[in-house]
């Protein structure tokens, strides 16, 4: 029986071409006429442009080396200093130091810049003792030493008092609040100069805070 023989073009074909073939015919086509974000991972829908604006940020402000973090960070500490700096001269709650911060220590130094504190004239009374005792006279050095025994007595005197009172309205402001070291922490501000207080004083003297 003859044997009929077969075609070049079936002979030479492409294998390659044929093993393709099947999978090109049952790959879904994509009817979608929604556009699709070319940076978008597939099988999820577009970002938004806002989210994809803040991913791209994010990418751009990671640092990519430890130099760089370092600068980075140094930079992040200037401006928090900055901030806490206005914060102290404007009394602005956000930015205050821990040990500022909260209605009780506000309130604590409210109370202490509404009034005349004697511990607050420590500083000029002591440069003027110093002076007196500096004087090789032999009544100004006694009168220097006697001034500097009544102004510690009236410091201590007046700080007690103080502390006492402070403590009463602090335990009917705040009666669930923690308060511990609120005291303290007024005695130490009622020591400086009101102009050299930080944060700066919010109420004038004799205003009930």
């Amino acid at each position: 029986m003859p044997v009929m023989p077969l075609p070049l073009d079936f002979v030479f074909r492409s294998r390659a071409k044929e093993e393709k073939a099947p999978v090109a015919d049952q790959a879904p086509v994509n009817l979608s006429k929604q556009p699709r974000d070319p940076q978008a991972p597939k099988g999820r829908p577009t970002p938004k442009r806002s989210e994809a604006q803040s991913q791209r940020r994010s990418v751009a402000t990671t640092p990519t080396s430890r130099k760089e973090a370092a600068k980075r960070q140094r930079e992040e500490r200037r401006v928090a200093l900055e901030r806490q700096r206005q914060a102290l001269a404007s009394g602005d709650e956000r930015y205050l130091p821990p040990r500022d911060k909260g209605p009780v220590r506000r309130f604590a130094r409210d109370f202490i810049d509404s009034r005349f504190n004697i511990a607050e004239f420590f500083l000029p009374m002591a440069v003027v003792i110093l002076v007196l005792s500096m004087v090789r006279v032999g009544a100004l050095q006694s009168i220097a030493l006697l001034l500097w025994l009544v102004v510690i007595v009236l410091i201590v005197l007046d700080s007690i008092v103080t502390g006492f009172r402070l403590k009463k309205r602090l335990a009917e402001r705040f009666p669930d609040d923690n308060k511990r070291g609120a005291v303290a922490y007024a005695l130490m501000r009622s020591l400086q100069m009101r102009r050299l207080r930080l944060p700066k004083p919010q109420v004038k003297r004799g205003e009930r805070p």
